[in-house]
């Protein structure tokens, strides 16, 4: 069981998450659930580390991950919007109609772009409730270029496909037609920034022409082998 306040700062997390795909920092959590210390918020932390619901990434700052929550009636370990996917046993339940198919369609670069994205290579199956009305297509992640927004080398993103987005969303970028990648998207006038979440990495500017949105990602599957 979790206190009062766990609890709060559990759903604080999540919901930061969800909502931007980076967890809030100490101060944010400080201030969100009403306590006067850091050092209040390192012992909730801890406590929640400890039973299990969350877990902090080494080596990155504000890296929480959430591995299970207590406010849903799903008990799975499943986040939608920018968060990750993960439950047991997928392929088990792919004839439950709560469940839909999603194809992979190769790789793509979180670093230096890579060819266009044009065949399947496998399908997921994933909770409806998961997804929008939309589109959807999942994409093996290679490189490390979104380290900082939680993507991973080896991860699979899943992308509602679209050809508009909003500034801060992470996009599929088709570069002139040949050269696909997985940044997040600034536009300022006529042209289009394709920044990077790791500081290793050059943000990279573009005519608007030269770019064209595959789509918006919307979750992320991580294995754990």
């Amino acid at each position: 069981m979790l206190t009062e306040k766990q609890h709060e700062l559990l759903k604080y997390i999540h919901q930061r998450v969800t909502e931007n795909g980076i967890p809030p920092s100490y101060d944010e959590m400080k201030t969100a659930v009403n306590l006067h210390s850091k050092s209040g918020i390192h012992r909730l932390v801890n406590a929640l580390e400890e039973r299990g619901y969350i877990r902090r990434l080494p080596n990155r700052a504000r890296a929480l991950e959430i591995l299970k929550h207590p406010f849903s009636n799903n008990q799975e370990n499943i986040y939608n919007e920018k968060a990750n996917y993960r439950t047991p046993n997928v392929r088990d339940k792919i004839n439950d109609s709560k469940f839909i198919e999603v194809p992979i369609m190769g790789r793509i670069a979180a670093g230096s772009p890579i060819s266009a994205i044009q065949e399947k290579i496998d399908n997921i199956h994933l909770p409806k409730d998961m997804l929008s009305n939309h589109e959807h297509y999942a994409l093996k992640i290679r490189g490390d270029s979104m380290i900082e927004s939680g993507i991973f080398d080896g991860d699979t993103v899943v992308v509602k496909k679209c050809e508009t987005a909003n500034n801060g969303d992470i996009i599929v970028a088709l570069i002139d037609d040949e050269e696909a990648t997985l940044k997040r998207f600034r536009k300022k006038g006529q042209s289009i920034a394709l920044e990077p979440s790791n500081q290793n990495y050059e943000t990279k500017i573009y005519a608007s022409d030269r770019v064209k949105i595959q789509g918006c990602l919307v979750s992320l599957i991580r294995n754990y082998h």
